[in-house]
């Protein structure tokens, strides 16, 4: 069971709210990581961040969970849980959610994990951290969490040296599962797995999300692990949120050229002849941004405008989607309207402008 929930049903347990994140380097050069991006978490949701590397995914997640490092700071914007702005909480009061209502999966276990000490006396470590249980009852707590995730819990006395990559990703999953959180991000949990063991560690990662009801934010590479898990998607560029909704709407419908460039250079099995699309040039530098849009140098649909002037989200929601799910499903009950939202930042989009 999950960390006790005081949200209110419907209503989302997680908003970010215009998140801009800057790093500076030594030499005081600023790079706009990430600017102006906004979207929900429901309980019991998947929402997948995607894009190339580099456009800010990972750092989403590390301003979430306040970890940036030394040079990163958070300029603006809002992270709700449970309508507690975290960005207003002090180091010590942060603490307190990390792990405990929210955890990370890190992208490469082998390096998240310390070398130096055993599995079970990591995964024990976070437990005791917050005062959940004693020794003993940690102790049980930490053979039943590597039981959860598919290892043996006489290994919790070896050393990730001694697990192979699947297996410590999955002791990565059950130390961010030890606190019972209600958010899990997890950050390219696949990474350096091959596709076996990736089904694998993906599957877990469902059957747990379910059994947990916990609301899960991924990032990935990967627009088929998207597809078959996410139930949103945040497609971000150059540190914006280039388009932003529900699965079916983005992948069926897609209104940014960027995504529609995306889906077009992912294969389909149901046309095997069918030439993938590809992206000429590079992403913008985060230190020497375009004034307009940041794709605009790589479109192919780009007009004069694009080049001078940013686009604003705009709403382009199928507001037919609202009304047969509440029809069809519970008339009684109405989805909030995150559920349903879908933006775009494009020139080219028709629709009022976005409301967060």
């Amino acid at each position: 069971m999950p960390s006790e929930s005081t949200t209110p049903a419907g209503a989302p347990v997680l908003s970010v709210r215009h998140l801009s994140t800057d790093f500076v380097s030594a030499e005081g050069v600023v790079s706009h990581a990430l600017e102006d991006v906004s979207f929900d978490v429901l309980p019991g949701e998947t929402v997948g961040l995607v894009g190339e590397s580099g456009c800010g995914k990972t750092t989403v997640l590390m301003s979430l969970m306040r970890l940036l490092p030394a040079a990163g700071r958070i300029t603006a914007g809002q992270v709700l849980f449970d309508g507690v702005d975290l960005l207003g909480l002090s180091e010590r009061d942060m603490r307190r959610h990390r792990w405990k209502d929210m955890a990370m999966v890190f992208q490469s276990a082998m390096n998240a994990l310390n070398p130096v000490y055993t599995v079970g006396e990591q995964i024990r470590e976070a437990i005791l951290l917050h005062g959940m249980m004693d020794q003993k009852g940690a102790d049980r707590r930490v053979v039943e969490l590597l039981d959860m995730v598919g290892i043996a819990g006489a290994r919790k006395s070896q050393y990730p040296h001694q697990y192979s990559g699947g297996m410590r990703q999955r002791a990565m999953i059950a130390m961010a599962l030890a606190c019972l959180p209600r958010v899990l991000f997890a950050d390219e949990p696949t990474t350096a797995l091959d596709v076996m063991v990736q089904a694998q560690v993906l599957e877990l990662l469902k059957r747990i999300q379910r059994s947990m009801e916990l609301a899960v934010v991924l990032v990935t590479h990967d627009l088929g692990v998207v597809a078959e898990i996410c139930d949103k998607v945040v497609v971000m560029y150059g540190g914006k949120v280039a388009e932003y909704g529900p699965i079916d709407q983005v992948y069926n419908s897609p209104q940014h050229p960027y995504t529609q460039r995306l889906l077009e250079a992912f294969p389909d099995l149901n046309a095997p002849g069918d030439v993938l699309a590809s992206i000429p040039g590079y992403p913008p530098r985060l230190n020497a941004l375009p004034p307009g849009c940041r794709f605009e140098p790589r479109c192919h649909k780009r007009i004069d405008v694009c080049a001078d002037v940013p686009p604003k989200l705009v709403d382009v929601s199928d507001r037919k989607d609202e009304r047969e799910w509440t029809r069809a499903e519970n008339p009684s009950f109405r989805l909030p309207p995150s559920s349903f939202r879908h933006v775009a930042a494009c020139h080219l989009c028709e629709g009022p402008e976005a409301t967060f």
